[in-house]
């Protein structure tokens, strides 16, 4: 399989990639799948079913109001977040839902989005069931979808089997692990995003690829501004306050800058506004997760506040590299909470913008694969534990201290000579162990750690 850097960061709304844009992507892919078959025109009635984590934490996690966009046709990438709740309510309201823009039927938010907190399916914890049926309650179609991470659905066959669509384009230097990713670069003696945008040349030119990051790079950093303008408390119940606006005016004040971790006040700032704009539903870019959406944006911005050198070519190189790393998470272990934790989404983020970092300030690229070791070493074993099944109390925090520990981790690898014990391989291998694992409760179910120790207000 070939995964793409724009597979790993997508433009999306809050708050969850694994539980808001992936059931959006698959309850869009449904009306299609009706659309293109003839059956739309006859359907009556649809019924959607959330199983697993998507069932315990639906609610918290938006994943109801995203299904109900799906079905109306919207799009993670394309959806205006402030639109989109205008749109939800009229659902509501009317009773009606208006199938991909085009087929009206009558629609109950309570009862054809039913969530079943203690069922799973069977092949992955983030599983959706899709139900058409028409005037006689015939069933027209059925389908189960699963979301497993970073926003990434897989459907299912009549069988009951995943099925993944893979892309079997041949790319120039095709790899699955970090040793093979450090042979071709030493056999061509190329940086570790000279490889990944020779392999991108498969599918777009260069200029094509360039644009794109670019982009990426400008909606995150439309995200981070957006997020240091807002204030009040953020939805879901938990007043949690937000804070980036408030920390930004105190930045921007300063005058004494002699304190040695000023810096880190800002990657601090930066991921902060991020997060606190992903729990609130706004666009993010999922870096590969919404969960972990504030970690690559903030060590971006240090690199763009703090390093004279940085440029939009800086920018580029920083995004192919840490796409590099996360492909071999993608490949080898999982980005999904619901799966592997926590050490999943802000391990593997932690990881790749350690390896992004450690590119443009002049890493080897065994610096690189040491920084990216480094990253997701120190993140073994985090569980994914939202109060109230939010991705507020401890996510955002979280992605504040894991920017700090990317930064620390490429800076520490760079001083090096790319020499180390542990390598990459292991670590990501150690990962998917440790989640295999790790109860069910500290996988983003909202039954485990500090979402049982937290009594809400």
């Amino acid at each position: 399989m070939s995964l793409s850097v724009f597979d790993l960061f997508k433009v999306g709304i809050g708050p969850s990639s694994s539980h808001t844009v992936g059931p959006m992507r698959a309850a869009y892919l449904f009306v299609n799948r009706l659309r293109e078959s003839g059956v739309l025109p006859r359907v009556a009635t649809v019924h959607c079913e959330l199983f697993g984590s998507l069932g315990a934490t639906g609610h918290g996690h938006g994943s109801v109001k995203a299904v109900l966009l799906g079905l109306s046709g919207e799009q993670p990438h394309l959806v205006d977040p402030v639109a989109a709740e205008s749109e939800v309510q009229a659902v509501r309201e009317d009773a009606r839902i208006s199938l991909g823009g085009a087929h009206k039927i009558p629609f109950s938010i309570d009862e054809d989005v039913l969530l079943h907190r203690n069922k799973r399916l069977e092949f992955h914890s983030n599983g959706m069931v899709f139900h058409a049926r028409d005037d006689n309650g015939c069933e027209l179609d059925r389908r189960e979808y699963y979301s497993v991470g970073g926003g990434f659905v897989l459907g299912a066959d009549e069988t009951g089997q995943a099925v993944l669509a893979e892309d079997d384009t041949p790319v120039r230097y095709p790899f699955r692990t970090g040793q093979e990713l450090l042979g071709h670069a030493s056999r061509a003696d190329l940086r570790i995003s000279d490889i990944m945008l020779a392999n991108e040349l498969s599918w777009r030119t260069e200029r094509e690829t360039r644009d794109g990051l670019l982009h990426i790079w400008s909606v995150m950093q439309d995200c981070v501004d957006h997020g240091t303008r807002a204030g009040g408390v953020l939805p879901g119940g938990l007043k949690v306050r937000r804070r980036a606006g408030e920390l930004h005016k105190r930045l921007e004040s300063a005058t004494d800058e002699s304190d040695a971790l000023h810096a880190m006040e800002w990657v601090t700032l930066y991921a902060l506004a991020v997060n606190e704009e992903n729990a609130a539903g706004g666009r993010v870019v999922t870096a590969p997760t919404n969960g972990a959406a504030g970690i690559v944006p903030a060590v971006l911005h240090y690199g763009q506040r703090f390093l004279p050198s940085f440029s939009d070519d800086a920018a580029v190189r920083f995004l192919l590299t840490a796409g590099a790393i996360g492909v071999l998470f993608k490949e080898n272990a999982s980005i999904s909470g619901a799966e592997v934790g926590c050490q999943g989404e802000v391990g593997s983020a932690c990881s790749m913008a350690a390896a992004g970092l450690a590119e443009v300030i002049g890493g080897t690229p065994d610096q690189v694969e040491n920084a990216a070791e480094i990253g997701i070493e120190h993140n073994l074993g985090l569980t994914c534990d939202p109060v109230g099944g939010l991705v507020q109390i401890p996510c955002i925090e979280r992605n504040a201290v894991a920017s700090v520990k990317a930064i620390t981790a490429a800076r520490m690898a760079v001083r090096g000579d790319g020499s180390h014990h542990v390598s990459l391989d292991k670590a990501i291998k150690t990962m998917r162990e440790t989640g295999a694992d790790m109860k069910d409760k500290y996988k983003e179910t909202a039954r485990g750690g500090l979402a049982l120790n937290i009594v809400e207000c």
